[in-house]
């Protein structure tokens, strides 16, 4: 199914979301877009939050109705990460898989540790720089276990489907064969990322070792069992809210959907990003050789 997306407020502004639209009208991407893209196939779908390079923390809001991609706010201005030496900004196309849900009640088996609350993160790692609110059908590599601030935080490592290595890579094997560098960068990335703000190393459960795609698998079909969970126990700041799900009440008509859309405000240009966006920082007792 094509989808398209409109976007309300200014970029890189608090007031800025990017809504999701189908054939019919508005649709939440976290809940009307399904999981899986072909599951013949054993492809799924990807909701691009962040394009690889860029800087400004984009996600799936998780409270408000159909659930637009909005920016990560702290202390009330829009966040952006920083540059750690030698890397700018993301290093691959994230961002998250439909209808999953890492659910804080629950103790990971594995990590130990609860959910982060969020859908499950995917990285994507072909060659094509995506768009924000593209949706990429995706072959699933494996999984690595970030455990972030004592949460349960899986990052799915995928490659798009119609990539030119895409029938080259099956599993993470086959990664470090054709994409050699790109695990350990990826594993430093995510270690060390929040440092320049002042916050310790995040860990890994396995000791920062991927799983192969068949365990990844696994962990995506019990997210998607969790976010099932969400439509019959009602949830503290999680908007339902859909417009294709049959059988539940949250479901809304296409007529409301657009009224919810002209409630919001609309388009204006882009804040301008601060100059420190650009700016490299070093991490000290970090040993950066790939």
């Amino acid at each position: 199914m094509a989808y398209s997306i409109t976007e309300r407020g200014a970029p890189y502004s608090p007031d800025y979301r990017v809504y999701f639209v189908n054939h019919d009208g508005p649709i939440s991407p976290w809940h009307d877009i399904p999981l899986h893209a072909n599951p013949q196939n054993n492809t799924f779908n990807m909701v691009i939050e962040i394009p690889r390079w860029s800087n400004a923390k984009m996600e799936i809001s998780r409270e408000e109705p159909l659930n637009p991609i909005k920016q990560d706010i702290k202390k009330d201005m829009p966040r952006f990460v920083k540059n750690c030496f030698p890397y700018h900004g993301y290093i691959w196309n994230y961002g998250a898989l439909p209808q999953t849900w890492e659910d804080p009640g629950h103790v990971d088996s594995f990590t130990k540790c609860k959910g982060d609350n969020d859908p499950l993160d995917i990285i994507e790692i072909g060659q094509r720089i995506a768009r924000l609110g593209e949706v990429v059908e995706v072959k699933v590599l494996g999984a690595i276990a970030l455990i972030d601030e004592g949460e349960t935080d899986w990052k799915v490592i995928a490659i798009n489907v119609r990539d030119p290595l895409a029938e080259k890579l099956h599993d993470m094997s086959d990664v470090d064969a054709y994409c050699p560098g790109l695990l350990k960068a990826t594993i430093d990335w995510f270690r060390i990322y929040k440092m320049p703000d002042g916050k310790p190393a995040n860990q890994f459960a396995f000791d920062g070792q991927a799983k192969p795609a068949a365990f990844a698998r696994k962990i995506i079909e019990e997210a998607h069992q969790f976010w099932g969970q969400l439509f019959t126990t009602p949830t503290k700041n999680i908007s339902c809210i859909n417009t294709t799900l049959e059988g539940n009440e949250l479901k809304i008509s296409d007529g409301n959907a657009w009224k919810l859309l002209e409630n919001t405000q609309c388009y204006m240009p882009p804040w301008p990003i601060p100059d420190e966006v650009d700016m490299i920082h070093y991490v000290k007792g970090w040993d950066c050789k790939l």
